[in-house]
């Protein structure tokens, strides 16, 4: 990973001898992961329905709801790290369900016939909230009924699929990472940037809410982690974070200027934003407009309530530590767009 002249290196260890297939490797995480197995020894697959633009890798385009597919990218594999997902905070349930859920079945039961012995899977940590403050938790068990949205909800669903398939001969292990950013991720990172510029992104109750927040190279770097882990530690899930809570409104104007952009100036009540939020999400469709809402009910909830999470035990099953600090990434970020 190559950051405006800082050359950032991955550190990850030995993986000779692993054949892996990553899904998602067309996204900003998918490919870090790849591009970080190929470099540590391992014999790499990826899985996606656009090109991923890595080299070194043996590459399949597609959907994982294809089954043909499905089944050539897992021939020869031993182990799986299933990144590939719907992400939006808006759209039909069925479109989720489809990918999340479905996806996650088809691609969990070709995986055992092909006698894959490895799985590690990326959910979220929006599988177990339900809108309250999250101060100080574990990773609490997944619960599609309560969970806000359908992004959320059918993630929780295809994440308890792969738990349920978890068996010693299976091993799967769940890793929730949260709120991840840095240079080149669309999701979080560049919509901060791109709404801040246009005087578009509201903090809410003065962004005060503290949360947790996940740096792109250390989300590469515990995936990673969980690939050997998942050989004594399996069965559970993991929230996976920076472990340096701030507070929301302190992380989006950093992110912003790192970007290039001005600090957001505007401040609305979150129970404002919460009702505006349901108003909008009602009748946006994300695939049909071709953007994101700039605001839902679920999205002012995660920018007005606390959620900071234990790392203690995500940090002793992987044997891993954040190596980039929150400042560090920061600077980064800001060398990358400033290229």
């Amino acid at each position: 990973m190559t950051l405006s002249g800082a050359h950032m290196q991955y550190v990850t260890g030995n993986f000779t001898g692993y054949n892996v297939l990553v899904t998602g490797a067309s996204g900003v995480l998918g490919h870090g992961v790849a591009q970080a197995l190929v470099a540590a020894g391992a014999n790499v697959t990826v899985l996606q329905r656009s090109a991923s633009k890595l080299s070194g890798v043996r590459e399949i385009r597609g959907s994982v709801t294809d089954t043909t597919t499905v089944a050539q990218a897992v021939e020869g594999m031993d182990s799986v790290v299933h990144i590939a997902a719907k992400v939006s905070v808006s759209g039909p349930l069925e479109a989720y369900e489809q990918v999340n859920v479905e996806g996650t079945r088809i691609l969990l039961a070709a995986a055992q016939r092909a006698g894959v012995s490895r799985w590690v899977h990326i959910s979220s940590p929006s599988v177990a909230q339900a809108g309250d403050s999250i101060i100080g938790a574990p990773a609490d068990p997944a619960q599609p009924e309560l969970a806000r949205g359908n992004y959320a909800a059918t993630k929780a669903a295809g994440e308890l699929l792969a738990l349920e398939a978890d068996a010693p001969e299976f091993r799967v292990l769940v890793l929730r990472p949260h709120l991840m950013w840095g240079p080149g991720d669309t999701q979080l990172t560049e919509r901060i940037i791109d709404r801040a510029r246009q005087n578009r992104l509201p903090l809410l109750d003065g962004g005060t809410a503290l949360v947790d927040t996940l740096f792109l190279v250390n989300a590469v770097e515990g995936i990673v982690a969980a690939l050997r882990a998942v050989d004594t530690t399996h069965g559970e899930a993991l929230v996976l974070t920076n472990g340096q809570p701030r507070p929301i409104g302190e992380m989006i104007r950093r992110i912003a200027v790192a970007g290039g952009a001005n600090e957001p100036t505007l401040n609305l009540p979150s129970g404002l934003a919460k009702a505006a939020g349901s108003v909008i999400e009602s009748f946006w469709d994300a695939d049909k407009r071709g953007d994101e809402p700039p605001l839902t009910r679920f999205l002012a909830e995660q920018m007005s309530t606390a959620h900071w999470f234990d790392q203690r035990r995500t940090q002793q099953v992987l044997s891993w530590k954040p190596r980039i600090s929150l400042d560090e990434g920061f600077q980064l970020t800001k060398q990358y767009y400033n290229a």
